[in-house]
């Protein structure tokens, strides 16, 4: 089976329960497989990223496997600004957040609420100097474990929903994204985009952000923020101590 996030934010958990863990969030329009049902809740596997785990049944529309099929090859079509509307056919607002998934709205047999949205769409490749652009939109998130939104977001959701924006795959988890690109010797011989990791003392990948000129970063920590980086890692300037310790820097584009 197969299916479709017809609200604006769905959490999506570790387990088939309501006290689960969430460990990330379905976003509107965002498209999934469903590989296992267990009473109200259904554990799904994100088309975008394989990213797998339980919503609840009544938080999502079905679609066909055809239809499934036919988003999964469209062109991926996002809302562009924090916060937009979609309208139903009954003149209905409903808010969804940036980088909401708009595709599924050209599909009348998927689109039976008749949405209709009238606002920022962006779709395509950008340039990577637009990707530190986009980045400052996310500028004072809160952090949340499992977020993807301005209104709370966590260090490999926000590098994986800038990137996504700009239009360019990044996994979901920074343990995932670290595999992913070209890694380079220094921090010098970066450029603004590319993106750090940073470990912990058992030198797992547990954070990530996206390098700025001049040796700044930014990067969700508490918040979104902007913090100086060198060879050790993130140096916060409101602490005076280094945050993070720097593993390893990708250049994705």
């Amino acid at each position: 089976m197969f299916g479709i996030c017809n609200l604006a934010i769905i959490p999506l958990r570790s387990e088939s329960s309501d006290k689960s863990e969430i460990v990330s969030q379905v976003l509107f329009g965002e498209h999934f497989q469903i590989i296992e049902t267990y009473n109200q809740w259904s554990k799904i596997r994100l088309q975008y990223d394989d990213y797998e785990g339980w919503v609840d049944s009544k938080q999502y529309q079905l679609i066909s496997e055809e239809n499934f099929k036919h988003l999964s090859n469209d062109s991926i079509i996002l809302s562009a600004d924090l916060i937009e509307y979609i309208t139903d056919s009954n003149s209905l607002l409903m808010p969804i957040p940036l980088g909401s998934s708009l595709s599924f709205l050209n599909y009348n047999e998927i689109n039976t609420k008749k949405f209709s949205f009238e606002g920022t769409k962006i779709s395509g490749i950008k340039e990577k100097n637009n990707i530190i652009k986009t980045a400052y939109m996310y500028l004072n998130a809160p952090y949340l474990w499992g977020g993807k939104t301005p209104f709370g977001i966590d260090c490999s959701g926000f590098t994986q929903m800038v990137y996504k924006l700009n239009g360019y795959h990044l996994k979901r988890d920074a343990s995932q994204q670290a595999f992913q690109g070209e890694p380079l010797s220094f921090i010098e011989e970066s450029e603004p985009g590319d993106l750090a990791f940073f470990d912990n003392e058992d030198g797992k990948i547990i954070h990530v952000g996206i390098i700025m000129s001049d040796n700044y970063i930014i990067h969700a920590s508490g918040k979104v923020r902007i913090d100086r980086l060198d060879h050790l890692g993130i140096y916060n300037t409101e602490t005076q101590k280094h945050s993070h310790k720097l593993r390893v820097i990708k250049k994705i584009i």
